[in-house]
């Protein structure tokens, strides 16, 4: 089956790129400042670096993304991103509510972390086809980067959850009140 593409700049479908462009750049941008909070509250050193690196990769997406926006000759712009609004509030939540230097608290982080990842590969994997169905193919091939690395990223979440975490908070005591 033949792929169609079309390079209308003023259609319904370009609209409504141009805005999740504008949602993604929000949401990347607020990961920036919430990706060290969730470093410094990680007890694992694993778990710590996989954060502080994929801080360093987040802003290299807001700048793609800004990128993007001129690629398509549009004004770089943000809309608040709600979903990510609220994986942020719940990983605020997450910190809130558990022991400092606990691997309860990692789990939860890990748990942030991928909510998070997982909605970032959903509209990357979104954008790439909207791209190409509107002719962008060099724009999908910086939107595919994107994607592969959310993916590497999330993948890096899983391996140290498997690898100790998860074990170490099963073994944990629980305290009275907590998660309950």
């Amino acid at each position: 089956m033949e792929t169609q593409t079309m390079q209308k700049s003023d259609s319904k479908l370009k609209e409504f790129f141009v805005d999740q462009l504008e949602d993604l750049l929000w949401a990347e941008k607020k990961l920036v400042k919430t990706l060290p909070k969730m470093s410094e509250a990680a007890t694992s050193e694993q778990l710590k670096d996989a954060f502080t690196n994929h801080l360093t990769q987040t802003e290299e997406h807001v700048n793609r993304l800004e990128q993007i926006f001129g690629i398509i000759g549009e004004d770089v712009d943000t809309t608040k991103c709600v979903a990510m609004a609220g994986i942020v509030d719940e990983g605020e939540d997450i910190i809130d509510d558990t022991d400092e230097g606990t691997a309860q608290r990692d789990v939860g982080l890990i748990f942030a972390g991928q909510k998070a990842e997982h909605y970032e590969i959903a509209s990357y994997g979104g954008m790439v086809t909207l791209a190409k169905t509107l002719g962008y193919n060099d724009v999908a091939d910086i939107l595919s980067q994107t994607l592969s690395e959310e993916k590497e990223a999330d993948a890096l979440l899983t391996q140290i959850a498997e690898n100790d975490i998860n074990y170490q908070a099963s073994n944990e005591e629980p305290k009275k009140g907590m998660f309950s």
